[in-house]
């Protein structure tokens, strides 16, 4: 597609902005040009515009069914697969919705391990198993660098190779004068952001790691959010990419009601893409959250080969939808332009999407998630979250815990121990809420504290399909 020309005022706006980025001695050459090229894509408005009667819904061939790909047992043959396999964990997100400091990926999960032992746990138990070398791959933020640099220190004598790199780092533009916020004093990191997760392969090549991974005969990277528990290495998916020569493939899962906002992929003249809800028409909005026409949702479980990311970064072809994200800084309007990892995929040849279990997605976003994967609903074998098979009902719990909860640290200090919710169906607490230890959860539970009162669930407790507003429920 043609780049937009840009209209006078638009080129008065962006060569100033050039003079100011050059000046940006902060950050490199290729960030400026590439945070330059994503506000002149911007400006020019080629957004691709998607004509609602073209959307086809992909037939099997384009996102095929987990069900059907073929299991490779030969152990020699899975080492070879193996050694063609980069892990790489998006880790610049930082836990502060959660009440944390530092990179979320270091929140203990279970058992005292947090996100990243147990990444490292799972890659090491297979470089055991099949004598390979597959590495760890963290591509932090200028937010999440330093303080990973230390944590992976712990990690030197394991059998894992692990690299980090950063993300890009661009200059918030003040919404009034398209002026980067660092040039007007801002010098601190809220002059600053990581421009989403889709700049991983720009930033791949620009560190070096891409060309240093294929001289080591390196064929493929699985990318995938650090928070997402379920995103284990799969050899049957791998081995289909590589008997099909799949440049990209992106893992969907069936959707509930609680993702429709999540984007689909279409067929689209030909193409398999990626659909935001960002990207449809007003009037469409609530057929793209329907679950009877899009049945499927992205996980952010990527698996790229890595010369066609070579090839694609070199050629300048990667011009994925450019999501703008407004922000306030001390009561300036900025605003950050973004991109997303998924929606690359129209860029790819032989690029598919695979229908993989609803395990495959178990994301910890809040401490409502944490509940569910600390309870008895999950065990933990060889840094493997594993769903308890006592549970018959293949969705999971829903749980809303109110803002007593929202920090870590509250959330711990509020159950003695975490209540037994495998026969659970929903849970709903609001108020000061504290629970006693082996507390046991059934069918729709919903806990309410009145204003100023404390509300203590004593040990031992049984609740199945109760409405609870005050210790007289009980």
């Amino acid at each position: 597609m043609a780049a937009a020309t840009l209209a006078p005022p638009e080129t008065d706006k962006l060569s100033k902005l050039r003079s100011a980025v050059s000046g940006l001695n902060q950050i490199s050459e290729n960030e400026k040009s590439g945070f330059i090229s994503l506000v002149s894509r911007y400006l020019s408005g080629e957004q691709q515009h998607i004509e609602w009667s073209k959307i086809k819904t992909p037939t099997d061939e384009v996102v095929v069914p987990y069900e059907s790909l073929a299991p490779i047992d030969d152990p020699s043959e899975t080492k070879k697969l193996l050694d063609k396999l980069v892990v790489l964990k998006l880790n610049g997100g930082l836990g502060t919705t959660m009440g944390c400091t530092g990179p979320k990926s270091v929140i203990e999960v279970r058992n005292g391990l947090t996100f990243l032992d147990l990444i490292v746990i799972q890659i090491e138990n297979l470089n055991s198993k099949y004598g390979c070398n597959v590495p760890l791959l963290l591509m932090n933020s200028f937010n999440t660098h330093d303080d990973t640099q230390k944590i992976v220190e712990k990690y030197s004598n394991s059998n894992i190779e692990i690299h980090t790199f950063n993300q890009s780092q661009y200059p918030r533009l003040i919404s009034e004068d398209f002026v980067p916020l660092p040039c007007k004093g801002q010098t601190g990191k809220d002059g600053w952001y990581p421009p989403g997760h889709g700049d991983v392969f720009p930033s791949l090549r620009n560190s070096g790691k891409l060309d240093e991974l294929l001289s080591q005969g390196k064929e493929y990277v699985f990318i995938a959010n650090s928070d997402n528990l379920g995103a284990i290495v799969d050899l049957k998916i791998l081995f289909h990419l590589v008997q099909n020569k799949n440049e990209y493939c992106m893992e969907v899962t069936p959707k509930t009601l609680a993702d429709v906002k999540g984007g689909t992929l279409i067929s689209y003249e030909g193409k398999v893409q990626l659909l935001e809800i960002a990207q449809v028409p007003d009037e469409h909005v609530s057929e793209f959250k329907s679950i009877e026409k899009f049945k499927i949702f992205n996980t952010n479980n990527l698996w790229v080969n890595l010369k066609a990311i070579k090839r694609l970064v070199e050629a300048d072809a990667l011009k994925m939808e450019i999501i703008p994200n407004p922000k306030e800084v001390d009561g300036v309007k900025v605003l950050q332009l973004e991109t997303a990892a998924g929606a690359a995929i129209r860029f790819f040849d032989h690029a598919i999407g695979i229908n993989v279990p609803r395990s495959r997605f178990l994301p910890v976003k809040a401490t409502s998630d944490l509940l569910l994967v600390q309870s008895d609903l999950y065990t933990l074998a060889d840094g493997f979250v594993i769903r308890n098979k006592a549970r018959t009902n293949p969705e999971n719990p829903t749980i809303e815990l109110g803002p007593e909860f929202k920090k870590v640290s509250n959330f711990l200090s509020r159950f003695k121990s975490i209540p037994s919710i495998i026969h659970l169906d929903s849970l709903k607490v609001t108020g000061d809420v504290w629970f006693g230890a082996g507390v046991i959860l059934k069918g729709k539970v919903s806990i309410s504290a009145k204003p100023g009162v404390k509300l203590e669930i004593p040990d031992g407790a049984v609740l199945e399909n109760k409405v609870i507003n005050g210790r007289e429920d009980i």
